[in-house]
């Protein structure tokens, strides 16, 4: 039979990557390694510095350290903090500035704010559980660190600390979901909460966010609903509730909406990854 032999050439490099899950124990160590990071935080709230940059992020978040520079830690590490990272080389470079191209078309923002950080997730996923399983050859972990990447690029860089008020209005909107999640909350609900009209509160959140409110609150649902799912026994009934959905056949729809796959599916193929604790 005639084969087809495709030359994949990438102009990076992967090593390895990991999932963190934090116990409150220790700060990140101050070090300097030869290759590029991406961290994806995904829960909790994680301070770093690089040079004599600092940074705070937080969940859907990401972070790209550079090679040949100190970083580390600038406070401890919260005991919900998980992040996702990935080491990988880029040919031909040892230190450049965040201008720099990784490929045609694919800028990296130092940090990034991602509208859908699920999508880099199974990404990270994806990577952990054929590196877990051996089956990871360098081409397929080149080409995931790839799309890893792209991800991140159409991301917005985070908003610059000194954000006007508008900026303001959505944060606050942002840290109500995030704090409310697991409440019977609505688009109407957060509105009032804060004292704004529904209509233009939920303008100034997409705007700043790039999603709606109402595709906020699925998210972040969505995205502590995963937790469980992998950190716990619960049934899929008692997630759905924990969450702030008091039908479970319409957190499985919105689950399945969100991460194309059930809530079962999920759990079943993202059991194992590849684990460090401190």
């Amino acid at each position: 039979m005639d084969t087809f032999a495709l030359p994949l050439v990438f102009p990076l490099k992967a090593q390895n990557a990991g999932l963190f899950i934090s116990r409150g124990a220790a700060t990140h160590p101050t070090r300097v390694i030869q290759s590029h990071e991406l961290i994806l935080v995904k829960q909790g709230e994680l301070d770093m510095w690089e040079q004599d940059r600092r940074f705070h992020l937080e969940a859907g978040q990401t972070l790209h350290l550079w090679p040949g520079r100190q970083h580390g830690g600038s406070k401890p590490m919260p005991p919900n903090l998980r992040f996702y990272w990935i080491h990988f080389e880029v040919e031909g470079q040892i230190d450049c500035g965040p201008s720099e191209d990784f490929a045609p078309g694919v800028k990296i923002p130092q940090v990034a704010h991602l509208a859908q950080p699920e999508r880099l997730e199974r990404l990270y996923l994806t990577f952990l559980k054929d590196q877990e399983t051996g089956v990871l050859n360098p081409q397929s972990a080149n080409l995931l660190t790839l799309l890893m990447l792209t991800e991140v690029s159409h991301a917005a860089e985070t908003l610059p600390p000194d954000r006007d008020d508008l900026h303001a209005v959505a944060a606050w909107a942002h840290t109500y979901i995030r704090m409310n999640y697991d409440r019977p909350i609505t688009t109407s609900r957060v509105a009032a909460a804060l004292g704004y009209n529904a209509d233009y509160l939920g303008r100034i959140y997409r705007q700043v966010y790039g999603e709606t409110l109402t595709e906020a609150i699925h998210r972040r649902r969505v995205g502590v609903a995963c937790n469980y799912l992998l950190d716990s026994s619960l049934t899929i009934e008692q997630i759905a509730v924990k969450c702030g959905y008091a039908d479970p056949d319409y957190f499985r729809r919105v689950f399945r909406r969100a991460l194309r796959m059930s809530p079962s599916d999920y759990r079943a193929e993202h059991s194992r990854v590849h684990v460090n604790t401190h």
